[in-house]
């Protein structure tokens, strides 16, 4: 199993509109970054993520799962762009900000800390724990 992060900007599609998809999921669309496209192409069923805010809150909400495979993106008919399904597991008890992650040492190398711009991102494992944690859950 791999682990991940999903950013999204909470005016656009926030983590109640993703808890309110229920067990379903809901595609990942509207990515339109090659790399962003390539780490969905990475993804497998059963794949864990951080769900982002990103804009003014600029905090892990939740965790998701991925539900579905890459395939082609419903928003386009241009082949290029794929997605993946996830689903809302659980809500954060506490949402871990981006300032708390970059006060993090352990946290430094993360893409979220030196590419923020990136809408799909990798998180190690020991990144996952950590953050996991910070959010009051368990990893």
């Amino acid at each position: 199993m791999r682990y991940w992060l999903f950013k999204s900007e909470p005016s656009t599609w926030s983590w109640d509109d993703q808890v309110a998809k229920g067990a379903e999921g809901e595609e990942w669309d509207g990515v339109r970054n090659y790399q962003a496209r390539n780490f969905m192409r990475e993804m497998e069923l059963g794949d864990r993520g951080f769900f982002y805010h990103s804009q003014s809150e600029k905090a892990v909400v939740g965790t998701v799962e991925v539900c579905a495979a890459a395939h082609p993106d419903s928003t386009t008919d241009d082949e290029r762009w794929e997605c993946v399904d996830i689903r809302a597991e659980a809500p954060l008890e506490t949402p871990v900000t981006l300032a708390q992650i970059k006060a993090e040492p352990n946290l430094s190398e993360m893409p979220l800390v030196t590419r923020p711009r990136l809408s799909v991102q990798p998180v190690t494992a020991d990144e996952w724990a950590i953050i996991c944690r910070m959010g009051g859950i368990m990893p």
